[in-house]
């Protein structure tokens, strides 16, 4: 009988994973991981661990599967959290939930995992995996239901770990979960999805940011969205770089660093008809561009770059070389329509030129791209 340890997380999806597999004859184990301890900057009671910890358990009692306890939470402050502060202060915009799985599901607690003898983990992602023969490669697919594919979330994941990687639920639909969750009288079954930051939960960002980052005021430039600028043209993967000369200034803020592109609340700046959003951020200056309305030309781009040192692929069988190009498709942030775009690979970067040009492209996060359902490879935007 095959072991496998279940990241019991206190909601549906994991408590439904584990079901799941010991019905198919697993040997089930289910841990939860403790990695966050701060609840200050949470919003009310949005990621309460210890509640949690005790659905996970009663869970655990109720399949009859062993349960214990791993405290991560040392390596999830090194790895994940001080990752997010120092790409806050450099003004690009972190995905925290992708490094999670990267380097603690898949990394720390896979490592834990074999510990127990263990040669699985499994989670409650809506995503898939199956074997590519030709190239004895895994290939990570969409999950079925399409309003819940999660494969984004797991673009950073190698072969190596994708072969100890385990995701039951990947075939269902959201509403199929809960009612097998209903049906096995589980006690996280009307319990709501978690929102927020992995592990940590639902914060005001400032907040959170303001444990390390200090405030410091700046100011916040307007971009007319007739400035001259916008009818010089620009390579695809280049984006338009203010400076504070080219608009008119509005009002102040107290940390370029507490920003992010597209970001449109926060500003507290009235007076407007259309909300104003967030076109770039830049930390060296300590100054934040807004424009009007969220069709502003100086929110779009027509493409983006990757540096080779933050390129990934998930089947190196597949991995451009260098004067390749390929048409994809991709998409920039989780739950985003897939849209089309071509990657070329050159000696120093990826160059991605989008077929529609995109908003809100954001330094910092992670640009995935698609061959159909399968998640081929990803990379953090320049």
């Amino acid at each position: 009988m095959q072991r496998v340890v279940v990241g019991l997380s206190g909601g549906v999806d994991s408590s439904v994973a584990a079901y799941l597999l010991k019905e198919q004859g697993y040997e089930v184990l289910g841990v939860f991981m403790k990695n966050w301890h701060d609840t200050e900057v949470t919003i009310s009671d949005d990621c309460p661990w210890e509640e949690d910890s005790k659905d996970a358990l009663l869970v655990a009692e109720k399949l009859g599967i062993p349960f214990h306890t791993i405290d991560l939470s040392e390596q999830y402050l090194e790895r994940i959290v001080n990752y997010m502060f120092k790409e806050y202060e450099a003004g690009r915009t972190p995905n925290p939930d992708i490094l999670c799985n990267r380097e603690i599901k898949f990394d720390l607690f896979l490592e834990h995992a074999k510990l127990l003898g263990a040669e699985y983990v499994a989670t409650g992602h809506y995503c898939r995996k199956d074997f590519n023969e030709e190239y004895k490669e895994f290939r990570l697919l969409a999950g079925e239901d399409q309003n819940k594919d999660q494969s984004y979330f797991l673009c950073q994941l190698t072969q190596d770990q994708l072969s100890h990687a385990l995701f039951p639920i990947g075939e269902l639909n959201k509403d199929a979960v809960r009612a097998i969750a209903k049906d096995q009288d589980l006690v996280t079954a009307e319990k709501r999805d978690s929102q927020g930051l992995c592990f940590i939960g639902k914060v005001k960002l400032p907040d959170f940011l303001k444990q390390q980052l200090k405030e410091k005021e700046g100011n916040v430039i307007e971009i007319d969205r007739n400035w001259s600028g916008f009818q010089e043209p620009l390579a695809d993967t280049e984006f338009y770089r203010f400076k504070e000369a080219d608009g008119v200034e509005i009002g102040q803020h107290q940390g370029a660093h507490f920003y992010t592109v597209g970001q449109r609340k926060g500003l507290n700046i009235g007076g407007y008809t259309q909300p104003l959003f967030i076109l770039q951020v830049n930390t060296e200056t300590n100054s934040i561009y807004v424009g009007e309305g969220e069709d502003h030309p100086g929110l779009l781009r027509k493409g983006l770059k990757i540096a080779n040192s933050n390129v990934h692929w998930l089947r190196n069988s597949l991995a451009l070389k260098v004067g390749e190009e390929r048409t994809l498709d991709m998409r920039i942030r989780y739950r985003q329509p897939l849209f089309k775009a071509k990657l070329k690979q050159s000696e120093s970067f990826l160059e991605v030129s989008f077929a529609q040009a995109q908003k809100a492209v954001t330094p910092g996060q992670f640009a995935a791209w698609y061959d159909g359902n399968e998640m081929l490879g990803s990379g953090v935007i320049e």
